[in-house]
């Protein structure tokens, strides 16, 4: 079976040798703006394109990005059905008499503020996927570097992330040797097969772990890792079109500050 992870698409994407400072400019702008935006119209913006950059540009396969994209779908929906049903506020759409004391109601406001945090979670999505799918994190460590974050900061979240996929590669292979061998077979059986699963992954990843600690020191580890200074050239016209568009954004997002969908202002 094959399993695609973020970063074996991130290291082959069209736009892989941007400059990974370039594309977190636009995508942390486009979080930050999408997150402070009072109206749809700035979060749609960004929806679109980054959808399209992502897409069109960066060749990500379009069946998996809306994939993703609908992971966060199901929490964003319960969360707007909530808030729609929990805010009074303009003209009466819908009502529903549960009690004689109560009554399920939602407004012009409560829908108008529906939209736009349902607008902020696909923007926000759109703009953290665009980084994770087209930078990979060995560019991010680099950068980190250049900002003067603490090495052993960086060094503590490289050595997480490698075993993040240790980890995953070993459950998989223990979940399907178990799986052949009818372990899944019934409830009880599920329940015992999971639980020798987590522990034959403590005892593997402790191992690795070891044998890690061991590889390092007989290389001659001096407590930082060696990264590799061959970083993609930062293109400056780039550069400029990347801060023009976060401009851009937010200009649009401070003039359409009172646009609502219903016609109704909410506070």
């Amino acid at each position: 079976m094959y399993y695609e992870f973020l970063e074996d698409i991130a290291q082959t994407n069209c736009i892989r040798d941007i400059h990974p400072l370039i594309k977190l400019i636009v995508g942390l702008g486009c979080i930050l703006i999408s997150v402070s935006s009072k109206s749809v119209i700035a979060p749609l913006l960004i929806i679109i394109v980054l959808s399209i950059v992502t897409v069109k540009i960066a060749g990500i396969n379009p069946k998996f990005y809306l994939k993703l994209l609908f992971i966060p779908l199901g929490f964003a929906v319960i969360s707007v059905a909530v808030i729609m049903f929990m805010r009074n506020s303009g003209e009466v759409i819908f009502s529903y008499p549960v009690f004689d004391w109560f009554n399920l109601t939602i407004t012009r406001g409560s829908v108008n503020e529906g939209i736009l945090i349902l607008s902020r979670v696909f923007a926000g999505m759109c703009s953290l996927f665009f980084i994770s799918l087209t930078t990979p994190v060995t560019d991010m460590f680099l950068l980190a570097v250049k900002c003067r974050i603490p090495r052993e900061l960086i060094d503590l979240s490289m050595l997480i992330y490698r075993f993040i996929f240790v980890l995953i590669e070993q459950a998989i292979q223990i979940y399907n040797a178990q799986k052949m061998r009818l372990g899944y077979g019934s409830l009880k059986e599920g329940i015992n097969s999971f639980g020798i699963m987590a522990g034959a992954l403590f005892i593997n990843t402790w191992n690795t772990a070891e044998s890690l600690i061991l590889a390092m020191d007989s290389r001659c580890y001096d407590g930082k890792f060696a990264l590799n200074n061959e970083n993609n050239k930062l293109s400056y016209p780039l550069l400029f079109v990347a801060g023009l568009f976060i401009v851009i954004l937010g200009v649009i997002a401070f003039f359409t500050k009172d646009f609502t969908i219903f016609g109704a202002v909410f506070s």
